[in-house]
């Protein structure tokens, strides 16, 4: 019924403007014309806009459902989402690639992870946001294999006080700090994760035991 109450409404302008034509000129209803056919062309293409996410939307919960089963090939799940990212919008291609690097990182396939995350965090049409996240996640799956220096200095800014991915930045910090002995920096990376109020029940719970098992 919305559709066809805007074409009807798309159809009642342009009966207006050829009314003006006749009244007023040339010059007048060749501005509305103009007008009008900017107005249609913004509705067509929010409309076209809305039909693209709303398949990207169906498609993306689909293979979701599946990689959720029991017994699912996540490996031929992770190509879905990845075929999804090429024609969905932004949004739905942002959280395909996600969640198509999470199912490679959950396979054994660390490499191509890493690669898919750090090609996230380098694209620039991708929200900050977004692209903060996948730092964090490339940092977290690149705990074991990475240069420590090369995960602090990029997860560093993104544990400031006011980071919307802080605690989960400060977490992987911690990691990698104690990975390579620095038992202090760890610890402080730790309280604060344990000072802030805004840090998730589970990394909390996570913070405490190691810093139980550092004696602290």
């Amino acid at each position: 019924m919305p559709d066809l109450v805007d074409e009807v409404d798309e159809e009642l302008r342009a009966e207006r403007a050829k009314r003006l034509a006749s009244r007023y000129g040339s010059l007048l209803a060749g501005v509305l014309l103009l007008l009008l056919a900017g107005v249609a062309g913004w509705q067509g293409w929010r409309w076209y806009e809305n039909r693209q996410a709303g398949q990207a939307a169906a498609q993306f919960l689909t293979v979701a459902q599946q990689a959720a089963a029991e017994g699912a090939d996540m490996r031929a799940a992770a190509e879905r989402f990845n075929a999804i990212a090429t024609e969905a919008p932004p949004g739905y291609r942002t959280l395909a690639r996600l969640r198509a690097a999470a199912l490679l990182a959950e396979t054994g396939q660390r490499d191509e992870a890493l690669a898919a995350y750090n090609a996230l965090a380098g694209d620039g049409g991708v929200d900050s946001l977004y692209r903060d996240l996948a730092t964090v996640l490339w940092g977290l799956h690149a705990v074991d294999v990475a240069d420590a220096g090369e995960i602090t200095a990029r997860l560093t800014p993104l544990a400031g006080n006011a980071a919307p991915w802080r605690a989960s930045a400060r977490e992987v910090l911690a990691l990698v700090a104690l990975r390579a002995g620095r038992n202090a920096e760890a610890r402080g990376h730790l309280q604060a994760l344990l000072a802030d109020a805004a840090t998730p029940p589970g990394i909390r719970e996570r913070a405490n035991r190691l810093m139980q098992g550092m004696g602290s």
